[in-house]
């Protein structure tokens, strides 16, 4: 399927690239993740036990949706636009029209990413480069830190990872590189799924 056939089956509208730069310079423009690439990471990629998945920088939340409906495990979507976020909202009403349900365990949260409280049930957290080096930095401290107080297996998925998002990684010795996904039919060398895990000790 397309784009816009994934779209269509989930009963949302997430399609087109937007326009335009957000408020803030240290957040990074919105851009839908490519419904294909999704599916090439499920091919390769199994979700730990008892998964919440989290998307920071959701946008229209085309990925939360499509991971609960491939999955039914709780999701939630963090966005900083108000604009994008009441889309997300009106997104997951109308799948939920769809499926013909009164309610799911779909979150979508208006706020700047690193506001956000880590609990120690959020265990995969998905980011296709919402925000500066600087941002990702303070995020991934707080994940650290929720992990010393609640011990856990925690995978960090990158799409289209940005270097400065690898070297930061790479760097730490607590992660593992886990997956490293090529996508097909791409041919610039980011343009790749790359799964780092941090094992539960």
């Amino acid at each position: 399927m397309n784009e816009q056939q994934y779209d269509h089956m989930l009963n949302i509208q997430t399609t087109g690239y937007q326009y335009g730069f957000p408020k803030l310079a240290k957040y990074h423009r919105y851009e839908p993740t490519p419904y294909s690439g999704l599916e090439q990471l499920f091919e390769c990629y199994e979700l730990p036990d008892n998964a919440r998945f989290l998307d920071i920088g959701c946008g229209k939340g085309r990925v939360p949706i499509y991971i609960y409906h491939r999955f039914h495990i709780p999701v939630i979507g963090i966005e900083m636009d108000q604009k994008f976020f009441t889309e997300a909202e009106h997104n997951a009403e109308q799948y939920l029209r769809k499926v013909k349900k009164k309610q799911a365990p779909i979150r979508f949260l208006n706020i700047i990413a690193e506001t956000y409280e880590i609990t120690k049930h959020d265990n995969v957290f998905f980011f296709f480069n919402p925000f500066s080096i600087h941002v990702f930095r303070e995020f991934m401290k707080h994940v650290m830190d929720s992990i010393l107080v609640n011990p856990r297996l925690v995978d960090i998925i990158l799409y289209y990872p940005s270097p400065e998002y690898m070297d930061y990684l790479q760097q730490e010795q607590s992660l593992q590189c886990y997956l490293d996904i090529k996508l097909r039919h791409e041919k610039n060398e980011n343009e790749r799924i790359v799964v780092f895990r941090i094992p539960e000790k």
